[in-house]
Order: structure tokens, then sequence, then C-alpha cells
């Protein structure tokens, strides 16, 4: 393999590299100026399949010269023309161009596969109208190495023909823009004229169907037009008004100057090749420059994303931390839950003066309560109705909080939209799971009661409290470690709560058991609320996940820009493979 071959294999694998990476940057989200960055992306990775790439490997292949225009610039008219038969429809009603046309010589088919130019493309030997066609029409009278394409109106009014225009344009080696004395100030082609100028593409300008009266005028206007946006090399030819055949051509004096350019160019295959080298170095140059811009919208991205995500999940973390710190400082100790502890250990009188006696031993505290069994349903009752309104509580402020950060964000907004459901309030079964969740809770509390005391289960301290009992008494322990949100008269009672429950656990199990026990407990619960809470969290981390978003997708970007931009760099060193720059084509 020559230097030259090795040299174009290398292009070829860092614009297929480049292609991957582009198609990588979807650009989910709502982010200033992401729209338009969208429509950039989807077209450079449209130019890249369906123009550099081919191009790159065939340089040897047929010029394609691209036809287009505004709405009623007569470029069908023109095509047939300078073919010399009806290959194209024309017409008066528009638009009229729905599907491209492709006219090539004979021996130039096979250049014009599906696996060429513009996969995307079907390929028919037949007139159709469907956008998504490509009809190949073979034609005697356009010499071999170039190919005439006769593309929908720029400014059509059906968006699929605007579409398809501006893709056909980003795969021509040379636009052939037609325009007319009443259209050439139109705003739109004149924005695709800038595009061509701005990547140094090969543009040759036709002012169509002129009346003798308005040539010198309008076409002076138009070159000092050009030559304010960069086109001034570019060649216009003129076109006078003339008679229309039945068979819609123009006659052939009437052409004969863009015919014998383009006849000319296609015998010129030096010249021929500066064309194309010079479109296709501009592509290239443009497609690694604007993909630094993509990746800057990727960085944004990316950004952005962390940020949703961050303030979803400090939104849970709190919550979680805040369950977890009324569960264990005094909280729940109030209310309907210490109304029946009370019932449980006696009166609240005994609580107060139990509260006074904290010095005494352990065994005159625990004989002073009266609690029955019958009593101790009661306590499980109201802890599970407080946990779950305390853990509801919660999840709803989580959710309000992580709804209103991410509504400070159009892309939040966005994402809240199309959620499904509204994230700003908690799951309709998370009530339910969160009692699932107490009472599993509940359970297990007293399973590890009843295995501690195996073989304590015939004391009498066991047998007067029994597991449902010393259960509840657990449970009182837990909630109860600081008392630290409770305050005045409250904070007493729960202080007295938790020394009397305290006590009643170490008579039965003893000091280091209680203190085992409780802490197993408390972190049990709190890990059931996290799971808890985590299953609210994914509603807004599953949104972000199925994004798709990964941050290394920038980096990468700029990476397959470089290289790209690399082998070029060094193909126009040595002026022997595909990227060198060239000097435009004259008339």
């Amino acid at each position: 393999m020559t230097t030259t071959e090795t040299q174009g294999a290398r292009m070829i694998t860092a614009l297929v590299q480049l292609r991957s990476a582009l198609q990588e940057a979807r650009l989910p989200l709502e982010t200033a100026g992401v729209e338009e960055q969208r429509s950039s992306l989807r077209a450079m990775v449209d130019q890249l399949e369906d123009y550099v790439i081919p191009r790159v490997m065939t340089l040897e292949a047929p010029l394609l010269a691209v036809v287009g225009g505004s709405t009623g610039a007569g470029k069908s008219t023109l095509v047939n023309s300078l073919v010399g038969r009806r290959v194209t429809a024309p017409g008066v009603l528009r638009p009229t161009t729905r599907s491209p046309v492709l006219v090539h010589h004979p021996d130039d088919l096979t250049w014009f596969g599906q696996d060429r130019l513009l996969p995307d493309l079907v390929r028919l030997d037949r007139a159709t109208d469907d956008p998504a066609a490509l009809q190949l029409v073979a034609a005697d009278s356009v010499g071999p190495g170039i190919a005439i394409l006769d593309a929908p109106d720029v400014d059509s009014i059906e968006e699929q023909n605007r579409t398809l225009a501006a893709q056909l344009l980003a795969a021509a080696d040379l636009w052939l823009f037609v325009t007319s004395a009443a259209r050439y100030a139109d705003q739109v082609p004149w924005d695709f004229l800038r595009e061509a100028a701005e990547r140094s593409a090969a543009v040759a300008i036709v002012l169509d169907r002129t009346p003798a009266e308005a040539v010198e005028t309008v076409s002076t206007h138009l070159a000092r037009m050009l030559a304010s946006r960069g086109l001034k090399d570019s060649p216009l030819f003129i076109v006078h008004e003339g008679p229309v055949s039945d068979d819609g051509l123009l006659p052939a004096y009437a052409v004969a100057e863009v015919r014998g350019w383009l006849e000319a160019l296609a015998k010129d295959a030096d010249a021929r090749d500066r064309v194309v080298q010079q479109t296709l170095e501009g592509a290239i140059r443009t497609l690694t420059r604007r993909t630094h811009a993509v990746a800057d919208a990727a960085t944004e991205q990316v950004e952005t994303e962390v940020r949703l995500r961050g303030d979803a999940e400090r939104a849970y973390d709190d919550a979680v931390a805040s369950v977890a710190t009324a569960c264990a400082d005094g909280t729940l100790l109030r209310g309907e839950v210490l109304a029946r502890w009370q019932e449980f250990v006696g009166t609240g009188e005994l609580i107060k003066s139990l509260e006074h006696k904290v010095g005494r031993m352990r065994d005159r505290i625990v004989n002073a309560v009266k609690g029955k069994p019958q009593t101790a349903e009661r306590v499980t009752v109201a802890v599970e109705s407080g946990l779950e309104t305390l853990i509801l509580e919660h999840a709803e402020a989580a959710a309000e909080r992580a709804e209103a950060s991410w509504r400070s964000l159009a892309s939040g907004q966005a994402l809240l939209a199309d959620a499904g459901e509204d994230l700003g309030r908690a799951s309709r079964d998370f009530r339910r799971r969160a009692e699932r969740a107490v009472r599993d809770w509940q359970q297990d509390v007293l399973d590890m009661v009843r295995t501690e005391g195996a073989d304590k289960r015939g004391t009498a301290r066991f047998l007067a409290y029994g597991v449902n009992g010393l259960g509840v008494t657990l449970m009182i322990v837990v909630f109860a470690h600081t008392g630290g949100m409770l305050v005045g008269a409250e904070a007493g009672i729960a202080g007295g709560s938790a020394i009397v429950a305290q006590k009643l656990l170490e008579a039965v199990f003893g000091d280091q058991a209680v203190r085992s026990l409780a802490d197993r407990a408390s972190r049990d619960l709190q890990a059931r609320v996290a799971e808890l809470l985590e299953t609210e969290r994914r509603r807004y981390t599953d949104l972000l996940d199925s994004l798709g978003l990964t941050s290394d997708l920038p980096d990468r970007l700029r990476a397959a820009s470089r290289r790209v931009d690399d082998l070029r760099f060094a193909a126009a060193t040595r002026d022997d493979v595909p990227g060198t720059e060239s000097p435009s084509p004259s008339a």
C-alpha cells in the first residue's frame, strides 16, 4: 500500500470515528440554544454519511453538481434544457420537485449505487414523488465524469422538501444555484450561499430566465452581493428569457454557456479534481470546527444532568437524614404514641415521678410498671401510625423540593412534563409501601426480642411482659435516644419514658444486650426508610439515566475532531491525499 493509500485509509477511519462520536451526542436536555445544535448535529452526521465518507472512499467518482434554488426559479427547466430532454418535471404548481433526479452518463451508473453517495435514498429508474428515493437517469448528453442532480426548493412550503434540499446540497461537489431577477435577493437561498462560502464549497450561480432589459442591473447587483459574501470568484451565468418548448426546454443557445462550462469541467480531470478537493476540504474543515461546538453543548448537557441529579439526591438524602433524626430524638414520643405508652406502663403521674427517681435502683422502677399484654398492641398501632405519617411527610417534602429545583431549569421542566406522573408528590403507592415497611420492621423487632429471650422465656419478668410488651418497649428505646426535639413538660415525659423502657429491658436482658438490640433495631429501621426513599429518588434519577449521557463524550468528540484535523494538515503538507486545499473553480 502506498503512502497516499495509507493516509487515505487513516482519514476514512478517523472520519468514521468522528461520525460515531457525533451519533452518540444526542443532546436530550433542553439547554439554551440546544435546538440549533441538534439541527446542526443531524446535518453533520448526514453530511459525513451522504458525502464526506463516500467521497473520500471514491475520489475518482464523477463530480456531482447539485442544482438548487428558490421556488419558481426554473431549476427543473434548466436541468431539462442542459440535458436536452425532459428528465425532471417542471410545472406551475408548487412545490414541483418532490423526489431528486440524478442525471449521469450511462458509463457512470456504477458510481451511484446504494452503497455510495446518499446511501439513505432508495435508487429508482423511474419517475416518482417519493422524497426518500433518488431517480437515476442515464443520458449520453451528460459527459462522463460529471452528474447533475435536480434538488427540491430550498424554500419549499413543505418542510420535508426543505430538509431534503439541504441534505442534497451538503452532498454536492459543486453547488449550481439557480435564481431569477425576481428572487435573487431572497434570504433563504443566501443563507445556503453563506454556508457554502464559510466552508469554501465550489459554487456557480445561474441568473435564470432574465429579461434583456434587466440583465445589466440585476447581474451587477447580484455580483456585488456575491463579492460581499465571500463568493466573488464564483462563476455567474446569465440565462436570457426565451420561449419554452412543449417538452419544457429552453432554446439550446440560452443554456449554451452553462452547458459548455460543465462539459469543459467534465473533460478536464485536473479541474474536476480541484473542485472536488476544494469542496471536500471545506466540508471536512467545517465539520471538525463545528464538532467542538457540539462538544461544548455536550459538556453543558453533562453539567446540567449533574446539577439535576444532585438536586434530586440532596432532597432525598435530607429526607432520609430527617427521618433518622426524628426516629431517634424523641419526636415520635408525643401524642398518641406517648398516651398509649403511658397506658402500658401505668399513669402519666407514674412516669413523671419516675423521672425524679432515675438514680434509684432499676428493679424498683421496673416493679412500678403496671404494663399489661393487651395494652402493648395499642402502643404498636400508635407507633405504626406515627412512623408511617413521619415517613410520608418527609417523602412528600422531598418530592416537592426536588420538583421545585428541577422547575428552575428549562431542562428540568421538560423532564417533569415527560415523566408520566406528578413527581412533585410521593408515588401513589408510597403510603402502602411505607405501611408494609413499618410492619415488617415491627415484626423484626419482635423477632429480635424473641431470639434474645430464648433462654429467658421462663423467667417471671419475660412472662410478665411477653414478646409484644418487650418489643414495644424496645421501640420506645429506639425512639428516645435524646428527646432533643421535645420541649417543656413533653421533654420530661419523653425522658422518663425512655428511662422506664430502658430499665425494663435491662431487667430482662441485661445492659449490653439492650444496647445491642436498640442499635440493631435502629439500623434496621434506617435501612428500610432509606430503601423506601431510594425508590422515590429513582423516579428522578431514572429519568436522567434514560438520557444516556456520558461524561467522557465531550472529550471523545474533541479527540475525534483533532484526529481528522491532524490527518488533514498532514495531507495538506504533502498535497497527495484527500483533504488538501485548492483554488476555487473559475468560469
